[in-house]
């Protein structure tokens, strides 16, 4: 089983090909520019390189020994991994299928994270994001997931494109919920705890959602507080601090 002692980091530069993949998933380019990644190799399995896998670092970025172990039991192509941080803490990180794509940036902490990215999707985290506890960050059937610097998460944030079942309508047949969604959490969003996160959504800048809301479908303009499930925007003109002071 591979580890990552296994593996190296090694003087290969991020391609330019990566780099506009990673664009268009939504990685700002200022931050391609700013880090060294180089691309990590070693002791993987041969079809990694052989199906087109790539996985670069950040100078002292890693991942766990049991995650790289998950990424490297089945078989997928044309994976584009990025991960810019020590993610000692990290529970899983797993890919659904070909072609998936994701960006953990510097000074992301996912404490006791899951993240799962299906085929064709794609998860883009910035920093800085600190998940206090048990983050669930999920994107498939194509979806995106995009999140601006200077995020607070508390315990139990749960964001998924889809719900991972159909559910559709008995005499027509529709589909009735989320298909391949994009999510994007705008800059500076604190999710309070055990807040969910699904279906196309598009929050704003300088938001709080509250305790156990549900953000499901909705445009959440900049400076609110919302809450509640559905959720509604409760107060206007806010911003939010990490300081906790009076």
């Amino acid at each position: 089983m591979t580890t990552w002692r296994d593996l190296t980091r090694t003087d290969d530069p991020m391609t330019d090909a990566h780099r506009t993949r990673l664009m268009a998933a939504g990685v700002d380019p200022e931050r391609l520019e700013a880090v060294d990644w180089r691309r990590v190799d070693g002791a993987l399995p041969s079809w990694w390189n052989d199906l087109d896998n790539a996985l670069y670092t950040a100078p002292g970025a890693r991942l766990p020994d049991h995650v790289v172990q998950a990424l490297t039991t089945f078989y997928f192509r044309d994976a584009l991994i990025v991960v810019g941080s020590p993610m000692d803490h990290l529970t899983s990180l797993l890919l659904g299928g070909d072609e998936a794509t994701v960006f953990l940036d510097e000074r992301v902490v996912l404490t006791a994270g899951e993240v799962y990215c299906g085929p064709g999707s794609s998860i883009v985290l910035h920093g800085p994001l600190v998940a206090t506890r048990s983050p669930v960050v999920d994107a498939r059937n194509g979806g995106r997931v995009v999140a601006a610097g200077d995020q607070l998460w508390a315990a139990g944030v749960y964001i998924a494109t889809d719900d991972m079942h159909r559910l559709e309508d008995a005499t027509t047949g529709e589909r009735l919920n989320p298909f391949g969604a994009t999510i994007r959490l705008g800059h500076h969003v604190w999710l309070c705890r055990e807040s969910v996160v699904s279906g196309h959504v598009d929050i704003g800048d300088h938001v709080c959602v509250g305790l156990r809301a549900v953000v499901r479908g909705q445009k959440v303009p900049a400076h609110v507080v919302i809450a509640g499930s559905p959720g509604r925007v409760v107060r206007e003109g806010t911003t939010w601090s990490f300081e906790d002071t009076p």
